[in-house]
């Protein structure tokens, strides 16, 4: 950051500064938690019997803090302290599916809002009727790639639809997709802009003052791949093409990393594709109410509870499985 020529790219000096500061943020964090165990230790050498209520409390805290960070020990992969992008897809089943992923939607809004992190919808298409058939949204936070990437994959829903006149139980799916946000400094993925094709549209909306005039949204084509992606929440093309290459840059780590996987699995003698259909949870709202995560055979009986955003102990047995 001393270096006369760090604001010669604004986007990369401003990746290194969060960085710095998160670093810094982490420093401060364990000095402060060292100092706590000092005092309750100074605490307990006072021998005070009128302290005893005081110093357990204490403790408490210790332990709860103890475990939280053993928690995030466990966030040790490369991008695990990234910010995060997290696309939701509506499967087969119609209106059921697509409303099954606004409420998907929902809580993982939930989850980050309660984990302080902020949010921003980049791309949203709305179902027919309700819900949402896709959405793509930026998740900023501390660890929030690290805990999130437990969520990748197939979400399935058991309940009496009602949408269905005869009040029947239906299946519905969908896919949630995570991906590190990665700074454009990263050297894993360099973009030839030759390889890129933009377009830009008007943005879509529901009606009235929503609806851009002007041609705003941004539709990007990496030829190499075929990876399309698009963002259209912006009122500035400029945004929109930046929120765009965030997602194409996350999209083509994806794409490496899961070469390399591919790679590795080859080389041990097995590989196992992923594919729509196998679910990684399943919640269960008749006739029972359930959660269950099908990786760790971890499990929620208060399902309203998990679609409120407490989705802590599902990622806590996931990380736990991994490490």
């Amino acid at each position: 950051m001393a270096e006369p020529n760090f604001w010669d790219d604004p986007s990369i000096a401003q990746g290194i500064i969060k960085q710095a500061n998160s670093l810094r943020e982490v420093v401060k964090s364990w000095g402060i938690f060292e100092q706590q165990i000092v005092d309750a230790i100074e605490l307990a050498e006072m021998k005070d019997e009128d302290l005893r209520l005081e110093l357990e409390n204490e403790v408490l805290i210790i332990e709860k803090e103890l475990e939280k960070r053993s928690f995030t020990t466990m966030l040790n992969g490369r991008y695990d302290s990234e910010d995060a992008l997290l696309a939701i897809h509506a499967g087969a089943g119609g209106t059921d599916s697509q409303d099954w992923a606004g409420i998907l939607q929902r809580m993982y809004l939930r989850w980050a809002e309660a984990h302080g992190c902020e949010t921003k919808i980049l791309d949203l298409t709305v179902g027919e009727e309700a819900g949402i058939k896709s959405v793509t949204i930026s998740i900023d936070g501390k660890y929030a790639y690290g805990y999130l990437r437990s969520e990748k994959g197939v979400h399935r829903l058991v309940r009496l639809s009602p949408f269905d006149a005869a009040h029947r139980r239906h299946t519905s799916f969908a896919l949630v997709e995570v991906l590190p946000q990665i700074t454009k400094d990263d050297p894993e993925i360099v973009i030839d802009p030759n390889d890129l094709k933009i377009d830009v549209f008007k943005s879509s909306g529901a009606g009235g003052q929503s609806v851009q005039k002007n041609s705003t949204a941004v539709r990007i084509t990496h030829k190499p791949t075929g990876i399309v992606v698009s963002c259209q929440n912006e009122r500035s093309q400029l945004q929109n093409k930046e929120n765009a290459m965030r997602v194409l840059r996350a999209r083509l780590l994806e794409i490496k990393q899961a070469e390399k996987d591919k790679e590795v699995a080859s080389l041990r003698g097995e590989y196992t594709k992923a594919e729509w259909g196998s679910q990684i949870r399943s919640y269960v709202l008749h006739p029972y109410q359930m959660v269950k995560d099908h990786r760790t055979d971890y499990e929620q009986g208060n399902a309203q509870a998990v679609l409120d955003g407490e989705l802590d102990g599902f990622m806590d047995a996931y990380l736990k499985k991994l490490n």
